[in-house]
Formats: C-alpha cells, structure tokens, sequence
C-alpha cells in the first residue's frame, strides 16, 4: 500500500514515504497529503524537527509512480492539477516554521530530487544516488522549481544537471552543494538522530526566525516580505526562551527552552 507514515520519537518527527514495490515513488494521493502531514506536524508544539524520509534502505524517494501518468497527466487540464499538488508538495517543507531534513538513502530521482530540494538540509548515505531524468521524458520544470535547484548548486551544476539528465553520487551531490554531510550508509540513523536532537535542543523561536530569513531572502526581491522576518525577530527576543538563555549562560547549564 502506496502511503505516507508519520513516526516520532521525542521531538523528532519523521515523515516516511512508504511505496517499497516501486522504490518509494509517489502517488498523486502521496503528493497531496504531503502538505497536510507537515501543516500539522508545525502546529504541534511538541515537535520542533522534521524529518522526511523513504520506507527501507533502497530509496528515498524515486519518483513520481509514472503508472499513474496515463490516467492523471494526459490532458493538459489533468497535467496542471497534478503539477499543482507536486509544486504545494515541493513548497510545504519551506512553508514549515520549522526545521525540515530529508534524509536520503538509496535512490533520489525525479520528483525525489524536488521534494530534497525544498528541504531546509539534506543528509545522505553514501550509497545515495542522484538524478533528474526530466529530459529523457519530455517533461519542463517550471521557474519555481529551477529557481530552488539553482539557490542550492548555483546555475551551471543546474543545467548540468538537467541537461545531461545523469546519475550522480552521494560524494558528488556533496561537492555540487545539494547535501550539507554524507555518511556511510550503516551509521545514517544514528548521525541524522544526533544531528536532529542538537537542533530539537536550542531555541525554537530562533530557529524559526533564522528560517524565515532563509526563506524569504531567496524569493525575488519584490516577493520578499521583510515584515514577517522582523515580527519573527521581535518574537524572539519578547520571549522566555531568550531570558532563559541569558540565565543559562550566566549559570553555566544547558538552557531548557520551551518555544515561548
């Protein structure tokens, strides 16, 4: 059964795209739940990281299901609501107040690929591998989605990438700048653990106004909404976690932030 999981442990939840008999490819019901799960993970005060992922040790996520394609992408009116939900699918992650990883093992490809790259960070295994096979099926990426490759690799390690529609490595997407650590495939759940838990640790409100920041920095200049980043600052330093922070620092203890 093709479907998305959610799991948590802590304060770390864990979205997994589960279709194991097709590598993790997505299904239209798969794309568009993808901005409810995530909607309603940030609204929960309980989780401060998420993480996406795919079922198993063979894919992250490979695709679009292309079985789907006859009956959901073969009138024009029928592609553009399927391009609808894959572009709110790639743009919840950055709609998210919080931090989303993707954590990538196995094949990214595709669709896959997108999704990585709406995320705030990508960690991978080293046995991870890379493509965007748009031009061996005829298909455009539209100004959003090029526009978020190339804030990631920087124009030329974008069209080189969809250009050539090649595989790449894990080491490879590493040196591109399209994952920020590679590890090998055996330790991945424990690095990716211990990374998500030092960011469940520090200030919620911070990590909110740093991403905000990000986000609205890489939109085009008249699409940036600098009040949002101000109010998210001013939030910030208006909160008890900020004064907690003070105090632990002059105490000499871990803080104890409560995201208020």
């Amino acid at each position: 059964m093709a479907e998305v999981i959610t799991r948590r442990e802590g304060a770390v939840a864990t979205v997994v795209f589960s279709n194991p008999v097709r590598f993790n490819a997505l299904t239209l019901d798969m794309w568009r739940a993808i901005p409810n799960v995530l909607a309603k993970l940030d609204e929960d005060h309980a989780v401060r990281v998420i993480v996406l992922t795919g079922e198993g040790d063979r894919a992250f996520v490979s695709g679009a299901d292309i079985s789907q394609f006859e009956q959901n992408r073969a009138t024009a009116e029928a592609q553009e609501l399927y391009t609808k939900a894959l572009e709110y699918a790639y743009l919840a992650p950055s709609r998210c107040s919080k931090p989303v990883i993707a954590k990538i093992r196995g094949i990214c490809m595709g669709g896959g690929l997108g999704l990585a790259a709406g995320c705030d960070i990508r960690l991978c295994a080293d046995d991870a591998v890379f493509r965007m096979p748009a031009a061996r099926m005829g298909l455009a990426y539209g100004y959003v989605g090029m526009q978020r490759f190339m804030n990631l690799m920087g124009p030329a390690n974008t069209a080189d990438i969809f250009f050539s529609a090649r595989k790449f490595d894990a080491r490879e997407a590493l040196r591109l700048g399209f994952v920020q650590q590679v590890w090998p495939s055996a330790g991945l759940d424990r690095e990716v653990k211990a990374y998500c838990d030092v960011l469940a640790d520090n200030a919620p409100l911070t990590l909110a106004a740093a991403k905000r920041a990000i986000v609205e920095a890489q939109k085009d200049a008249d699409e940036r909404n600098r009040t949002l980043v101000e109010a998210a600052d001013l939030a910030c330093y208006a909160s008890a976690d900020f004064e907690e922070g003070r105090r632990a620092f002059m105490e000499k203890r871990p803080p104890r932030f409560q995201g208020r």
